[in-house]
């Protein structure tokens, strides 16, 4: 999309957020830089290219779309062969009954490649406009499958298991050496698959690459055992690390752009039997934080947490194990609050989310900046909010109480399993228990689970035998069938899964799948899954919380030390849903399964 610069100056003009010394600075920025004013805008953050390419849809009158390049059905996006869409920008992403094809262009003025389009299609075209990174993220997608065939053509694979390891010689980990290629290519491929962490695993003949894709291991390639140590120098180069560190674990960081987005990637090393291995966390700096709706949360979770977070001190913890999603749902909640009146201060180990306008740290316990010693520091920083990666001992413990207490708002996280637990964790920690009662706004504790692939899904008829397991599982008698009855019928009318339903039945938003007396319909994942989920059946992720309110008769509670059991049944009296029961309402919905939210929350 090229935009003149008159019609730029108009549109930004239109928002009312320019004023007319704002223009004239940008346009004496665009002759200094010698660029288009569309790309000057762009890149001083006066406006993101979504609301500029939003708004010249509206002055051209054609409408706008942003693909979500991971949801587009491949079947439809192999309409326009790579080839085509890649010289065009044209990426095909829905058609309708009447077999008109939808097709998101960077540039809809493009007459000469619509015309060829329609002909390469054999159909009529409707364009829409999106916005020039969103085109080539989706354009990405045609590559989602090429690892393996581009890997052995960088490196011939042969069957050398007898070799010792190659020494590493400087030229092997040059920018343009096969290993940096395939190192690149490891790292494109878990971008593009939506991996969250990459494995590079030494074994006794070989190198093992693997991914987890929405929280499960995938194997994925297998590569000559000769690589492993100019595979694992590069990678060290990249992260600047220690290349000729081989005994003792090290830490690191890189970033890299794909598709238009940067990513950071947090890389740990650690000696093994058969060598060094290689973890890297992919974080996704370009992506802007997701609402709490959007996260999973609805109804009294949801409204708990938006009252928590608005208070002007007290403190608000987030449990779970690792991986748990505790970080995303902080970086979101900051993010939210976060604006130019406000100082948000942190201090993580490590600090994953990058939030605009937020002073973080770093943990660095070699240097002595450990949580506790950070925390203090920041409490001469003059902050409104303040977030503390984990509450590990009684010193940070304290200093967060203490926080809380004399006027801020403070965010952490803790290890427990669940929301009532975090209470007696802070009391071993030596925290008197009248403190706690008096600084803790909400817990709330989460699960990630996969989400079932809305489009080869099954629904299925639960059987008395299953029926009976469930009730065991779930303690699901008379009074708890009421409950999640309603509970259901608010997860309805929250919208709570009707997107992935209304792709089953156009005409209805959904059915309730469960009367007061028993259960009738839950889903599953299709045996061999689809094209669009990999084959696995499900695609992408989702949270399951609980959120534990400070109510008077929980702080009567706490002041009473009494048992987790104790004020876990207390705060379901006063209408907390667990975290068994969210996911059970969100399998009735269909956006998982059973099995997944017993694989996540099951004690034994």
């Amino acid at each position: 999309m090229r935009v003149s610069d008159d019609l730029v100056e108009k549109l930004l003009a239109s928002t009312g957020k320019f004023s007319d010394e704002q223009l004239k600075s940008l346009r004496e920025q665009e002759k200094s830089d010698k660029k288009p004013l569309q790309d000057v805008a762009v890149a001083s953050n006066a406006i993101s290219e979504k609301e500029l390419t939003k708004l010249y849809a509206q002055e051209i009158d054609v409408p706008f779309i942003e693909l979500n390049a991971k949801d587009l059905h491949k079947d439809i996006l192999k309409l326009i062969p790579e080839r085509v869409a890649k010289q065009y920008h044209a990426v095909a992403f829905d058609v309708d009954e009447d077999g008109v094809v939808f097709v998101a262009m960077e540039d809809p003025d493009d007459v000469p490649a619509i015309s060829f389009l329609q002909k390469q299609l054999g159909q009529p075209v409707r364009v829409h406009i999106a916005a020039a990174t969103n085109v080539e993220q989706a354009l990405d997608q045609y590559d989602n499958s090429t690892v393996g065939t581009e890997l052995a053509k960088v490196i011939a694979v042969e069957d050398k298991s007898e070799e010792e390891d190659e020494a590493v010689d400087e030229k092997d980990v040059a920018e343009d050496s096969p290993i940096a290629q395939t190192v690149n290519l490891i790292i494109d491929y878990g971008v593009k698959a939506g991996a969250s962490d990459v494995h590079i695993e030494p074994r006794e003949n070989f190198v093992l690459v693997r991914y987890r894709v929405d929280g499960i291991l995938r194997e994925a390639n297998k590569l000559p055992r000769k690589v492993l140590n100019s595979l694992i120098s590069r990678i060290k180069i990249l992260a600047n690390l220690k290349i000729d560190e081989h005994r003792a674990p090290q830490d690191g960081r890189f970033k890299i752009s794909v598709g238009g987005h940067i990513y950071a990637l947090r890389v740990s090393t650690l000696p093994v039997v058969d060598g060094e291995k290689v973890v890297m966390r992919i974080l996704d700096e370009s992506s802007k934080p997701a609402t709490l709706e959007e996260l999973g949360y609805w109804g009294s979770a949801l409204q708990a947490v938006q009252h928590a977070i608005v208070q002007p001190h007290g403190m608000v913890l987030v449990t779970g194990p690792t991986g748990s999603g505790k970080s995303t749902s902080l970086f979101s909640v900051l993010s939210m609050l976060n604006s130019p009146g406000v100082n948000i201060s942190t201090v993580e180990d490590p600090v994953e989310y990058r939030v605009v306008g937020a002073n973080q740290t770093q943990v660095n316990p070699t240097a002595g900046m450990t949580f506790a010693s950070g925390l203090r520091a920041l409490l001469r920083q003059d902050p409104n909010i303040i977030m503390v990666g984990e509450i590990r001992d009684s010193e940070t413990a304290d200093l967060a109480v203490q926080a809380a207490l004399t006027g801020h708002l403070v965010f952490s996280t803790l290890h427990t399993n669940n929301a009532a637990t975090a209470l007696p964790r802070l009391l071993d920690m030596n925290i008197e228990p009248f403190l706690i009662a008096s600084t803790i706004r909400i817990i709330v504790a989460q699960r990630l689970v996969r989400k079932l692939c809305p489009d080869c899904r099954e629904p299925y008829e639960p059987d008395e035998a299953t029926l009976n397991r469930l009730a065991k599982s779930f303690g699901l008698d008379s009074g708890n069938m009421r409950v999640l009855h309603e509970l259901e019928s608010q997860a309805l009318a929250a919208g709570i899964g009707a997107k992935d339903i209304s792709k089953i039945n156009k005409n209805s938003t959904a059915e309730l799948a469960t009367s007061e007396k028993t259960i009738t319909k839950f889903w599953k994942a299709h045996e061999d899954g689809c094209e669009n989920c990999d084959h696995s059946g499900y695609r992408s992720r989702m949270g399951i919380y609980e959120v534990l309110s400070n109510s008077p008769t929980i702080q009567g509670l706490i002041v009473g030390s009494s048992t987790s059991e104790a004020i876990e049944k207390e705060a379901i009296k006063d209408g907390m849903i667990t975290m068994q029961m969210d996911g059970l309402v969100k399998a009735l919905r269909g956006q998982t399964t059973i099995e997944e939210i017993l694989r996540v929350t099951a004690e034994n």
